[in-house]
């Protein structure tokens, strides 16, 4: 595994608003690392986000020192490497941005802040999981789903071999627990639960949602939430803690799930029997539609300004710029597959773009991607979007690939207004939500389908 500080997963970087944050990064891979900081807004600061096309790789044996300010931002994220598949064989940790003590919370303080890491695990190495994909391999099924860098809890002696240390959650009875959950994984949407206990949701990717309780929530690629947990049950033994792949044949993924035990302090037994059933089919793209879109922001909640315009009335604010994003399913390109948007499957420049764009360096980039999907031939290039200075932009993200994707925009946060299956129309515009839709960085785009 790729550890930091000799911890896998690595240490938790807990900070407060407006901290100025500094990170020095020593490589000890024998190859190139970044490491990016998601969903945190690199406002004024966007050469210090890992990632490449903004800052040059850290080579082996070098270090390189990241400073920023969270600014005004609360909530729950995480740091991962972004370079080289390296995210599959760990280097990710958790990255808390605590309130300042004059900013209230929208809820009572609660007795404990808990860090829950999932992902899919491949006991592959990210070099060969590299190869594979540069050979236009598919990755296949994960090999497991690690909680903190654990394997699953025996649950079941036959699809669970005996002696792998599983991750244990200890609580007190009655108190109430701000539990974080990161989907830090390569590939897989995982549907996370507690045995017998409400998920009662209360932030996503530094914003305050609408508290809703709920039985599980489907945490995609990318994502964090902040969930408020009440140890309200007996302590006749312990509770699964469960996080299970969605969208997959149920029966030939049965090992991919992860699974941790909530222990209470007083518990008089270990848990036994059945896991705590995932959502009826696997499938059923519908419930995790309506699941996504019943996340509403708190709106009456202090938070991270949520555009430039310094407004959450974005339902009226004036669109400058529209893209519409079309991925499909992976083509071959000079006899090798790669994925695209709107038919161009990007390469990174040798010099990063900032650099480029501050040095005038010639055939760095090119100010061309265009605006909606083409009918031309898939290409590589250096397209990049030429969007309007403090504009306010419309992404429409149309998947008409055969597996749900996740979309992720570095360093910014936007408001999802809308999901649906099918070819998205300006007509879908009459159903956008444009008054309390929840502002993350990460979101859904399911098979056959758009997210705006």
């Amino acid at each position: 595994v790729i550890a930091i500080n000799g911890k896998f997963p690595g240490p938790v970087l807990n900070v407060t608003t407006n901290y100025n944050v500094v990170v020095d990064v020593k490589n000890k891979l024998d190859e190139d690392v970044l490491i990016t900081w998601s969903g945190i807004q690199m406002r004024r600061a966007s050469w210090q986000d890992g990632v490449l096309g903004t800052n040059c790789p850290i080579p082996p044996k070098w270090n390189w020192t990241y400073q920023f300010q969270v600014k005004d931002q609360i909530g729950s994220f995480y740091y991962f490497p972004s370079l080289n598949m390296q995210r599959a064989s760990g280097g990710f940790g958790s990255f808390v941005v605590t309130n300042r003590d004059i900013i209230p919370l929208p809820f009572a303080i609660p007795d404990g802040d808990i860090v829950i890491l999932i992902g899919d695990w491949y006991t592959r190495n990210h070099t060969a999981l590299r190869k594979a994909l540069d050979n236009g391999e598919e990755l296949g099924m994960p090999d497991g789903v690690l909680i903190n860098g654990k394997g699953p809890y025996r649950y079941n002696t036959t699809l669970v071999q005996d002696g792998i240390v599983h991750e244990t959650i200890n609580v007190d009875p009655g108190k109430t627990y701000r539990i974080r959950v990161h989907n830090v994984g390569v590939s897989t949407c995982l549907n996370f639960r507690i045995q017998s206990h409400n998920l009662l949701l209360a932030e996503t990717e530094g914003y305050y949602t609408s508290q809703q309780n709920y039985t599980s929530m489907d945490v995609h690629v990318g994502q964090s939430y902040s969930f408020l947990v009440t140890m309200d049950q007996n302590a006749s033994s312990d509770y699964y803690i469960v996080a299970s792949a969605r969208f997959v044949n149920e029966s030939l993924w049965q090992r991919v799930t992860g699974v941790a035990v909530l222990h209470y302090s007083n518990s008089k037994g270990k848990v036994s029997g059945p896991l705590p059933d995932p959502p009826n089919d696997a499938f059923d793209t519908t419930y995790s539609l309506n699941q996504a879109m019943s996340i509403r922001q708190n709106v009456s909640a202090s938070g991270a300004r949520p555009n430039p315009q310094g407004s959450f009335h974005y339902g009226s604010i004036n669109v400058t710029d529209v893209y519409v994003l079309k991925s499909l399913p992976p083509s071959k390109i000079d006899g090798k597959l790669h994925t695209t948007y709107n038919g161009i499957s990007f390469v990174n420049p040798d010099t990063p773009i900032k650099l480029a764009d501050a040095y005038k360096v010639k055939g760095a980039y090119k100010l061309d991607f265009p605006s909606k999907p083409l009918e031309r031939a898939p290409s590589r290039d250096r397209s990049i979007i030429n969007a309007t200075y403090k504009g306010f932009i419309e992404i429409i993200v149309q998947n008409n690939d055969t597996v749900l994707q996740t979309f992720h925009l570095d360093g910014y946060s936007f408001f999802v207004v809308g999901m649906g299956i099918g070819e998205w129309t300006e007509n879908n515009r009459g159903s956008y939500n444009r008054w309390d839709a929840i502002s993350r960085s990460t979101v859904q785009v399911f098979a056959g389908g758009w997210t705006a």
